[in-house]
């Protein structure tokens, strides 16, 4: 198809694009297109058809002839109507450029015009500034754009690009509104970055990394630029010049601040920061950023250096700034003028008006407004140093030193000077507070600023101080006389150097000393010098007191005539007081002692003066006085943390007294009072600057004791036995520590060594006799009863020797003999009978006509003979008349009377158990009376109230509950409380409660044996036999202090073995436990038929027959000889069983004769054969008719074997 019908159809499409006529249009384009598909106008008109669908015909047109604006400004209303606003911008933005090549300035600023509306509408922050950028000067559209005429302000709807003419011909509007757009957008990028970095591991500190994203933002920056421009546009106003400038100054600090010292681009930004400060200050403009970067930046070693008129030009441009305040404030404070003409009269109403404030307060208030200032900083440094505010001066010089850092690396540049004057200020502080406790941190500080600067005058004075602490005199002399040459003569420190320098050559030379003293007195004229006076005279005194014999009546008149100088000098009074005491013909005690406690009511400091009223009032014995000057003078060395404490309180260092005797004297106090913690902490003090004081080791060692803190007690006390082996007390100490840590076989040797050499020690034998009871119980928990009763004896001999030597103790002694007494009637045999019988009989000859009123008609010991047996239950009567007769002899107070009726009453109602048929029917309501007496005692001690419990646990269950629970109330972790309370529950049947307070028994002590016992017992009443037999197992693998648990477990393995068709070898292994409990048991109560017995069988299921013999003809034994006593029918079948299993055991051996013996017994006890008769006689009768005819079948008689078998059937 030729060109012309392509032209002819195009003109078509026009034609009736023109008239609306779409379909005719479209029908054109789309033959030009079948014929010519790369036709541009074809592709064009086609996408305008088909845009609501597809924009590739756009594109295509685009392709072909990327110059033309038909189809550019085609997709441009594509995007406008689908609402793509990026790529509609990005659209304008190309037929702007377009129409600016093109010089269709009308055309480039519509297309600006609607980019500007597009971004605002529906861009971020960014996208408008980047959009608004085309209007700045330096835009690559500016040539296209300033062909514009300038508006016409009187017909504003003359032109479409009014707005644009308008920014073109004053870009300062959209300079302002750009800045304020990149300012906002900036913040949040360094905030966001911020929040995004922060939790990273291992990142930067928090203001490193700040810095780092600042490097990041401000380094490309436009601000810069921008606040340029703004400071050069005509139509800047002096107001926005000034805040523009400013804000140019805060973003290059910002930036400076944020450049690591190693960038080469820090030194250029910093020039530049500079420049524009010094121009700010140089024309006086009241920035006060920019006046803050030019103060803080000064590297100088004083105030003055900061040049006084820049101070004052600072306040009169910015008044109402802290800083400002702050500087009127020290201006008056060092008399300082504050304006440079104080002749004008609005000077002198200004100056008036400032001084009706305090300069202290002003300055103090200032600086409390400007934490980061280096400046404010070092005037409040300086002032408090003048007001000898030392803690201050030291917290804020320490601030100022981290601002000095905090400066340098921000800046990059040293301020050596002011880190200087800082040091200066520190270590001046630590010479003075509380010396000489800081000085070696002083020390450190002032040989610093000497090695940079040797003549520096505070640092040489504040060193010679030191010196003089140390009595280094012609040092600290030298050091002086250098200082005062460096001062010029006549000024306050001048004078002050050339005092020291004198005091320090009367310590050398004396009586140059006291003339060069004399020398420095002719200068100190004035008023003003009243406090000045009064030292230099005093130091004059003590020269000449030094100089001895006449010259002292001389000295007497200097102290004198310093008081009338000044009256509130203490050291004065202090010298007057030894002069009083000492040198006065006679003394005068009663005047010195005023002298001295009118010095240390003046100051705590005067040592001297507070230890010798310390020690008259220890004369006198007024204990409370001597604490209060004790603390006072401690109060007065700076304490413990020597006047310096952190942010948080705690203590900042480890510092040595000056005054050891106060602590010393504290620590006795607070060891009185039972102030443990207290106590500990002043000896722990003393011993730093006494750490060879044995004494002292001794009462810190007791002390550690008394506070439950064994270990260190130990340590302390074996210090102080090292500085004096000799010294039994401290022996003792450690004996008595050794036996509350359980250690008893150690603690008996050191009392032991003591007595070697103090036998009639009565402290020492009542010690020993209380660690042999509690070796005594200890061996009898752990089963070891032949040593328990040989520690029990022992303990009553030490006794018994005690008495011998004293009789103030005869409550203490007469406890721990009944306690002894009370643990060996809890033995079934005694090993050594005739020693325990030896002991029984002094006890009773002691007790001898010694009964009380309080149980007589209940209980009276029988009166004992050789032939009399030596039973438990005679040594537990001695217990309880020893009980009784401790509460005779013992003290009245409640606590200790308390305890006896405790005791008493509970060895009473043992008795009354013990001897059941020959007591008083009133012996157990007398115990219990006895024991409510000790609850009225001492209501609060739950050990009563669960004694209390157990006398009524059989016949008063709820008297019972209630003083379990009263025994919890007062000690809701009482173990023995919620066992006994559990077994309460168990034996009235409540499984519930019972099974809840044995668990809470077992967690408050998992070690306590009976809780195991009881929930065993709750396991079988509530049928789970295997339970119950694991939870025995438990129980009596922890102690031995349950001993029926031994017996309760062998039983229960016995029956459930017995019942087992399992092979003989493994029933063996699980007998060998069962056998080794109650063997144990056997040994402690071999008076026990029922363990014997059971012990027997379980030798014959071990097969050991022999031993099973033995065991059982034991129980025989003692069935019998109970049985003569009650003629119980229990006892006569036990009896009777025991004959049965033995018949069977001795057949077994072989012994028929003696097996048929005892089937005989048995079948002779056995009732007459009964059809209804019970089960188990029937079994016996059976078993006796079978063993018997196997006994004599083996004997060979055959026929009675014959006659007896058939009755078995």
């Amino acid at each position: 198809m030729s060109s012309s019908f392509a032209k002819t159809k195009l003109k078509t499409a026009r034609d009736a694009l023109g008239k609306k006529q779409f379909e005719t249009a479209r029908d054109a384009a789309l033959q030009v297109l079948d014929y010519e598909p790369d036709n541009y106008n074809a592709c064009a008109y086609f996408g305008f058809f088909h845009a609501p669908l597809d924009r590739r015909y756009y594109r295509k047109a685009i392709e072909l002839k990327p110059d033309q604006i038909l189809a550019w400004q085609g997709i441009a209303q594509l995007y406008e109507k689908s609402g793509r606003w990026d790529a509609l911008s990005e659209t304008l933005e190309h037929n702007m450029q377009m129409f600016a090549k093109s010089g269709d300035v009308t055309k480039c600023v519509e297309m600006l015009q609607k980019l500007i509306l597009t971004r605002r509408e529906h861009g971020t922050r960014q996208q408008v500034v980047s959009v608004l950028s085309y209007l700045l000067p330096d835009s690559p559209l500016s040539a296209t754009l300033s062909s514009l005429p300038p508006p016409d302000p009187t017909n504003l709807t003359a032109s479409s690009t009014f707005d644009i003419q308008a920014a073109i011909h004053n870009s300062l509007p959209i300079t302002e509104e750009i800045i304020s757009m990149i300012e906002r957008d900036e913040e949040s990028a360094v905030k966001n970055e911020f929040d995004k970095r922060r939790t990273r591991l291992g990142g930067p500190s928090p203001d490193q990394l700040k810095k780092d994203i600042g490097v990041e933002v401000w380094g490309s920056s436009r601000l810069p630029s921008l606040y340029q421009e703004v400071l050069n546009h005509p139509n800047t106003s002096d107001e926005l010049r000034r805040s523009t400038e400013s804000k140019l100054i805060m973003c290059k600090q910002k930036y400076f601040y944020a450049l690591p010292t190693t960038s080469p681009e820090k030194v250029n930004i910093g020039k530049e920061l500079d420049e524009l400060v010094d121009g700010v200050v140089i024309i006086g403009v009241p920035d006060e950023l920019s006046w803050s970067i030019f103060l803080e930046g000064k590297d100088t070693g004083t105030i003055d250096g900061y040049d006084l008129d820049h101070l004052r030009q600072y306040m009169k441009l910015l008044p109402a700034t802290p800083l400002a305040r702050l500087l009127e404030g020290y201006f008056l404070y060092t008399g300082t003028s504050l304006e440079e003409d104080e002749d004008e009269e609005d000077n002198k109403q200004h100056r008036q008006v400032v001084e009706d404030r305090d300069p202290f307060n002003t300055i103090i208030e200032g600086f409390g407004l400007l934490p980061s200032s280096l400046l404010a900083t070092r005037i409040a440094a300086e002032v408090y140093l003048q007001e000898l505010d030392y803690p201050s001066v030291i917290n804020i010089a320490e601030s100022g030193l981290e601002l000095v850092r905090s400066h340098e690396r921000n800046t990059g540049r040293k301020i050596g000077q002011v880190r200087k004057a800082f040091n200066v200020a520190l270590a001046s502080a630590f010479v003075h507070l509380y010396p000489p406790k800081h000085h070696p941190r002083a020390l450190r500080l002032l040989d610093d600023i000497l090695k940079l600067d040797p003549n520096n005058v505070d640092g040489l004075i504040g060193r010679g101080y030191v010196l003089q602490h140390t009595g280094k005199w012609k040092e600290a002399e030298a050091l002086f006389t250098k200082a005062t040459s460096l001062v010029p003569s006549g000024t306050q420190k001048s004078v002050r150097a050339k005092e020291e320098s004198a005091w320090c050559l009367s310590k050398i030379q004396v009586e140059k000393g006291v003339q060069a003293l004399k020398e420095v007195l002719n200068d100190l004229q004035g008023d003003e010098h009243d406090m000045d006076r009064a030292r230099c005279l005093w130091r004059i005194g003590q020269g000449c007191w030094e100089m001895g014999g006449d010259f002292r009546e001389e000295a007497f008149s200097h102290f004198v005539n310093s008081l009338k100088c000044d009256r509130t000098y203490a050291p004065a009074y202090t010298s007057l007081g030894i002069y009083y005491s000492e040198f006065a013909d006679p003394p005068d005690p009663t005047r010195a002692s005023k002298c001295f406690q009118k010095a240390f009511e003046l100051d705590p400091r005067e040592a001297g003066a507070a230890k010798r009223l310390a020690e008259g009032f220890a004369d006198e014995r007024e204990w409370d006085l001597v604490e209060v000057v004790a603390r006072r003078t401690i109060d007065g060395e700076g304490g413990l943390d020597a006047g310096i404490q952190t942010q948080d309180g705690a203590v900042a260092g480890r510092y040595l007294p000056t005054n050891a005797w106060a602590w010393k004297a504290v620590g006795v106090v607070e060891l009185m009072h039972r102030n443990y913690a207290q106590s500990i902490e002043a000896f722990q003090v003393a011993l730093r600057a006494e750490p060879e004081d044995q004494l002292l080791w001794l009462r810190l060692g007791e002390a550690y004791s008394r506070a439950g803190r064994h270990a260190a007690a130990l340590k302390a006390l074996a210090k102080a036995h090292e500085l004096d082996p000799d010294d039994w007390l401290c022996t003792f100490l450690i004996g008595e520590v050794q036996h509350q840590t359980g250690r008893l076989v150690e603690a008996l040797l050191s009392f032991n060594s003591i007595l070697d050499a103090r036998p009639k020690e009565i402290g020492v034998l009542l010690s020993l006799a209380r660690t042999q009871l509690n070796l005594a119980h200890q061996e009898r928990l752990t089963g070891f009863s032949a040593r328990s009763e040989q520690s029990f004896v022992a303990a009553i001999r030490t006794c018994f020797a005690t008495s011998r030597e004293d009789t103030g103790h005869g409550g203490v002694m007469w406890k721990i003999v009944a306690d002894a007494l009370f643990g060996l009637s809890k033995a079934a045999v005694f090993v050594d009978q005739s020693v325990v019988a030896d002991v029984l009989d002094h006890t009773d000859s002691l007790l001898h006509g010694q009964a009380s009123t309080r149980i007589a008609q209940i209980f009276s010991p029988r009166s004992a003979t050789k032939h009399t047996p030596l039973t438990p239950r005679r040594v537990l009567e001695a217990a309880v008349a020893a009980y009784d007769y401790r509460i005779t002899v013992g003290s009245t107070e409640d606590i200790a009377l308390g305890s006896a009726l405790f005791d008493l009453a509970v060895a009473l109602y043992a008795w009354c158990a013990e001897a059941k048929g020959i007591i008083h029917e009133n012996a157990p309501e007398s115990a219990i009376s006895l024991l409510k007496q000790a609850l009225q005692k001492e209501p609060g001690s739950p050990i009563y109230w669960v004694a209390l419990g157990n006398m009524y646990f059989l016949g008063k269950p709820k008297a019972a509950q209630h003083a379990y629970i009263k025994a919890l109330e007062h000690d809701s972790k009482n173990v023995i409380a919620w066992a006994n309370l559990g077994l309460l529950y168990l034996y009235h049947n409540d499984l519930e409660l019972a099974n809840e307070a044995l668990l809470r028994a077992q967690v408050l002590d998992p070690d306590y044996t009976l809780a195991w016992v009881g929930q065993a017992m709750v396991a079988a009443a509530n049928g789970h036999d295997a339970d119950a037999r694991g939870l025995l197992e438990h129980a009596v693998g922890l102690s031995a202090d349950v001993p029926l648990a031994d017996l309760e477990f062998a039983s229960r393995v016995l029956t459930a073995l017995s019942a087992t068709t399992r092979p003989q070898s493994g029933v063996k292994e699980e007998l060998l436990p069962a056998f080794f409990v109650l063997n144990r048991f056997a040994q402690r109560c071999p008076q026990n038929p029922c363990a014997l017995h059971l012990l027997g069988l379980l030798c014959e299921r071990l097969d050991q027959p022999e031993e099973g013999t033995q065991w059982i003809s034991r129980a025989i034994a003692l069935l019998e000889a109970t049985y003569e006593e009650s003629e119980d029918p229990l006892v006569e079948r036990q009896f009777t069983i025991a004959h049965a299993n033995l018949a069977r055991l001795k057949l077994g051996l072989g012994d028929h004769t003696s097996a048929l013996e005892s089937f005989e017994t048995v079948l002779g006890l056995l009732p007459e054969e009964d059809p209804s008769g019970d089960a188990e006689s029937k079994i016996l009768r059976v078993q006796a008719l079978f063993g018997t005819g196997l006994a004599q079948f083996k004997l060979g008689d055959l026929q009675s074997a014959i006659d007896d078998l058939p009755e078995c059937a």
